[in-house]
C-alpha cells in the first residue's frame, strides 16, 4: 500500500492518496457539507475499498477561505467542478493515470460527484452516493451516463423521499439500496460495514475489465 499526502494544484487543495498493490481503480471522494477530507465515515469506507485493490483519494472540495462562506458549501456547481478538477489532477499522476476513476459523495457531496459525472462522462466509471443529495443536481440527473447506487439509511426518511424522485430522474444503470434501521450518518451498528460492502460491489461490478483478460 502506498500513502501520499497531496496537494491538488489548480486549486491548492490537500489530500489524501491511497494506491493499494495492483490497483483496479481509484476512487475520489467528495464530502458534504460541513466535513472535509478528515470524515471519519469516510476514511473508514475508504480503508475497506483499499483491502479490495481499490485506490482512494479523499481530499478538500473548497480551501479554508472559500469554507468559511456558507454560500460555497452549497455551491453545487462550484463544487462539482473540484470534482473534476481532482479527475484531472489524477489523470496527470503516473501512479493513477490509467486507473478508471469512480466517484464516492456523501450528503452534497453527492450531488457534486454527480455535476462532475454528467459534465465528463468519459472521466467516470461508476457513482456511489451515501446519504446523499442528488436532487441538489436536478438539472445534471438526466445526462449521468455512469452507472449510479444510491445508498439511504432506512430511518433517514426525508432523504430517502429525495433519493427515490432522483431515481426517477436518472436515465444510467442506476439503483436505490436502503440499509434497514439507519440514519443519515450510518452510525448504527453495522451500517458502514453495509454501504461498504454495497460501494465496493458497485464499483468493482462497473469497472472496465483489465487489460488483456
Amino acid at each position: 500500500m502506498f500513502n501520499e499526502a497531496v496537494l491538488l494544484q489548480e486549486s491548492s487543495l490537500p489530500g489524501d492518496l491511497a494506491v493499494p498493490a495492483r490497483a483496479r481503480g481509484l476512487v475520489l471522494f467528495a464530502h458534504g457539507s460541513g466535513s472535509s477530507r478528515l470524515s471519519e465515515r469516510n476514511r473508514w469506507v475508504a480503508r475497506a475499498l483499499q483491502r479490495q485493490r481499490l485506490a482512494t483519494l479523499l481530499f478538500d472540495l473548497l480551501t479554508p477561505i472559500e469554507a468559511q462562506d456558507r454560500h460555497h458549501v452549497f455551491d453545487i456547481t462550484l463544487l462539482g467542478q473540484r470534482v473534476q478538477e481532482a479527475t484531472r489532477w489524477a489523470r496527470q499522476r503516473a501512479d493513477t493515470a490509467g486507473l478508471p476513476v469512480c466517484l464516492f459523495g456523501a450528503s452534497t457531496g453527492a450531488a457534486a460527484a454527480l455535476v462532475a459525472a454528467a459534465d465528463r462522462p468519459q472521466d467516470i466509471a461508476a457513482v456511489v452516493s451515501r446519504g446523499g443529495r442528488p436532487d441538489l443536481a436536478q438539472g445534471h440527473l438526466h445526462r449521468v451516463q455512469a452507472p449510479t447506487l444510491l445508498i439511504v439509511g432506512g430511518d433517514d426518511v426525508d432523504v430517502l423521499e429525495l433519493n427515490h424522485w432522483a431515481l426517477g430522474q436518472l436515465r444510467c444503470t442506476k439503483r436505490l439500496e436502503v440499509v434497514p434501521g439507519a440514519t443519515h450518518l450510518f452510525e448504527e451498528p453495522g451500517a458502514l460495514e453495509s454501504v461498504a460492502a454495497l460501494a465496493a460491489e458497485w464499483f468493482l461490478t462497473h469497472l472496465p475489465a483489465p487489460a488483456g483478460t
